[in-house]
Parts: structure tokens; sequence; C-alpha cells
């Protein structure tokens, strides 16, 4: 039993042109054409249409379909693939919602939206500043350091300062003071935070350096509006300062 392409198509809910160019890729071709031109499908065409129709409303594409069908990769290999694409592609939206919403509220709040360090680097917008008071080498150090992660390590160090970020948030929240046990735990992250980063006074054990550059970001939170919104205010910000400046006095 044969189909022509006008009845296969109807039959399966697509169009005599998406059949036309499965053929012309080489992922169903019919099972002959006519002297007139026309394609006719069998039910070995048949079958295969539902495994790349089936295959389709997963989201994976033509090409990582036909290395199924081709028996290339297995089907369950491929699905996998495909599940894992789809959670990368998932964690990517995630990321874009995190930054219109940032965006969002940044707006709401009057304040200009801190722009995605994974494309302009955590230290470009702070140049000058950085060069001010530590020096060339010290922005050129952190720059490289920044730009030569992949991808992915660049969202997990992302994904770090917002952990970090959050536990100051909750911090404050649970109504401890800048001095507790509690924020300086959080106060200790921080500088440890900043001890990754090559070229800070923190990641070069210059104690005195260190000090002055902890207190002197410290400061910057309750002075810069991005800062400012990402604490969730004013007085978060000012917690933040005052529980780096205890722990920049004491403990370092």
């Amino acid at each position: 039993m044969e189909w022509t392409i006008r009845e296969l198509a109807t039959r399966a809910g697509v169009t005599g042109r998406t059949l036309r160019h499965y053929d012309r890729i080489g992922l169903l071709p019919p099972s002959r054409v006519g002297d007139n031109g026309h394609r006719h499908y069998g039910p070995g065409e048949v079958a295969r249409l539902r495994r790349i129709l089936l295959l389709r409303r997963t989201g994976m594409g033509l090409a990582a379909i036909a290395g199924v069908l081709a028996e290339e990769v297995d089907e369950c290999d491929g699905l996998r693939a495909h599940i894992a694409a789809l959670e990368e592609e998932r964690d990517r939206i995630d990321r874009d919602l995190r930054a219109v919403r940032h965006i969002l509220s940044a707006r709401e709040a009057g304040v200009e939206p801190c722009a995605d360090v994974l494309l302009e680097g955590f230290n470009d917008r702070y140049r000058d500043e950085v060069t001010e008071r530590w020096g060339e080498d010290a922005f050129r150090a952190g720059h490289e350091w920044w730009h030569a992660k992949s991808l992915r390590e660049q969202q997990a160090w992302k994904r770090d300062t917002e952990d970090l970020v959050a536990a100051w948030i909750a911090a404050r929240g649970e109504g401890v003071t800048p001095v507790s046990a509690r924020a300086q735990g959080v106060a200790a992250r921080h500088v440890e935070w900043l001890s990754e980063i090559p070229g800070t006074p923190t990641a070069e054990g210059d104690r005195e350096r260190a000090i002055s550059m902890v207190t002197c970001l410290a400061d910057t939170y309750v002075e810069n509006p991005a800062f400012i919104a990402t604490y969730q205010g004013a007085e978060g910000a000012a917690f933040v300062r005052d529980a780096l400046h205890e722990y920049a006095r004491t403990r370092m």
C-alpha cells in the first residue's frame, strides 16, 4: 500500500512542504517517485515518519534525529543528549529571566541596572577605580583571570556571587547585628570570595592593603546605587558595610 505526498501529509498532520524538505535533506526519501515526479510513500516510510514526528515533538533538531534514525546514535542516548541540551536551554532562560527581573527592579527603583558581568567582565566597569587604588596590574590580573574562564565557569562564579548576596540578605532578615557571629560568618565568606580573584590584595595576602580594600569596597556598597539595589536598599547595603568594617577591624 502506498500514499501520495498529499495523502500522507493529511494523515500525519504535516504539510507537503515539510515532507519535501525531509526528502531534500535525506531524512525521509519516498519509497518511489513516479514518472510524473510525484512522491509515493510505503509502510516503511510511514513508520519512519512516525518516529521523526515523535522526536520532533521533543524539540530535537533534524540533524540529531537523522543520527538516531541512521543508528549512529542509540535512540535513548539521543534522547538523553537532547534532555541535557534542553536543561542547558532552561538554565539560559532562567538567567535571562533573572537579568530582566533585575533590570525591571532597578528601573522601578530609579537606578541604573548592573551590566551583565558574563559579557563585560566582573571589574571592567570599575577599571579606573581599581587602577587608582590598587594599580593597573591588579586590574589586568583580575581581567585576564575572568576572561580565561569558560562560560560554564563564569556562570558558576556568578551563581556563587548570587548565593553570597542571598546570604547577606538572609542574615539581615534574621534581625542580627553587623557584629553578630552570623553576620561575621557571612563577612568571612565575602572576604574569602574576594581572595579568589587574582591581583587583589586579599588574594596576595597583603594584610594592610587587604584591609584597605575590604573597607573601601564596603563603603562603595552604600555609595553606588546599583549595589544599594543589589542589597535591597540603603539599609541592607549599610548592614553589609558595617559587617565588613567590623570583620576587617577585628579579624583580618
